[in-house]
């Protein structure tokens, strides 16, 4: 079924006035959103707004955690006021549960679990507002909570949806394009360019995938920019806060290693 938007139009515009490859306005706060938590970050991706709390590595409630590593869970919830659907969805909801596997799949090769043995990392993703791209929102939110708590990680993870429409790709889909196009979830460790998710939930022709595929792999990085400069100003607050003198802005490993990314052997001057 066809949508009764015009999704682009003839001068390449499309619905919310973006182009083809133009995303979406993107505004991040670190830190203070949730009490008690090791770790938060609050993300908007155009009209989508999604909270991430991190708590942990602390010690595990209930049996079942590996002896070598931390265990990673992740609930994800909706809050009512936050969908256009008159559908309560709770937190047994089919979508919402997938939403949070891939979450978890996609942070467990990441993560250093090993340096938390016996222990476990529960992530809390909420759904403020939704207008499309919960998935990839949601990633780059716990992407930013996990290195507020100071988790080690092997890069940032961040995340991007495009789509086809007829032979046209479309960069960060809102709730209309996501609904009515094929679409792809990428998300992407921006130092390596390795990916760590790819979710294909519709179908796409076999040529149309590399070329959406690339587009945003590249789009990745131009959001890693973004998440990379919230990191910092919150690297450079708590330093301050600390009372530190701490130069940040010559040496990006040694803001690596205060985020949580760089173990001390692994700096480089």
């Amino acid at each position: 079924m066809s949508s009764r938007l015009e999704l682009l139009n003839a001068g390449g515009f499309r619905v919310d006035g973006r182009k083809q490859h133009e995303l979406r306005s993107i505004s991040i706060k670190l830190g203070g959103s949730i009490e008690g938590c090791d770790g938060s970050a609050e993300v908007t991706q155009g009209l989508t707004v999604v909270s991430a709390s991190v708590f942990g590595p602390r010690e595990p409630r209930l049996g079942g955690q590996s002896h070598d590593r931390a265990t990673i869970n992740v609930e994800v919830s909706l809050s009512p006021w936050g969908s256009m659907e008159r559908k309560r969805r709770n937190k047994g909801d089919r979508r919402l549960l997938e939403i949070a596997s891939a979450i978890r799949s996609t942070f467990e090769p990441v993560v250093h679990t090993h340096l938390y043995p016996r222990s476990q990392i529960d992530i809390f993703v909420q759904v403020l507002q939704q207008d499309g791209g919960i998935l990839p929102a949601s990633i780059n939110a716990t992407t930013l909570a996990l290195m507020d708590a100071g988790i080690p990680m092997q890069d940032f993870v961040t995340s991007l949806s495009c789509g086809i429409h007829s032979t046209s790709p479309l960069l960060d889909l809102n709730n209309v394009e996501e609904s009515d196009l094929p679409n792809l979830t990428v998300a992407v460790l921006p130092r390596t360019a390795k990916v760590t998710l790819a979710s294909l939930e519709t179908r796409l022709h076999v040529e149309r995938f590399e070329e959406i595929f690339r587009l945003a792999i590249d789009a990745c990085q131009v959001l890693h920019q973004e998440m990379d400069l919230a990191t910092r100003a919150r690297t450079k607050l708590l330093v301050s806060a600390m009372g530190g003198k701490l130069s940040i802005d010559k040496d990006s490993d040694e803001e690596a290693r205060v985020g949580g990314l760089l173990d001390d052997d692994e700096m480089e001057y």
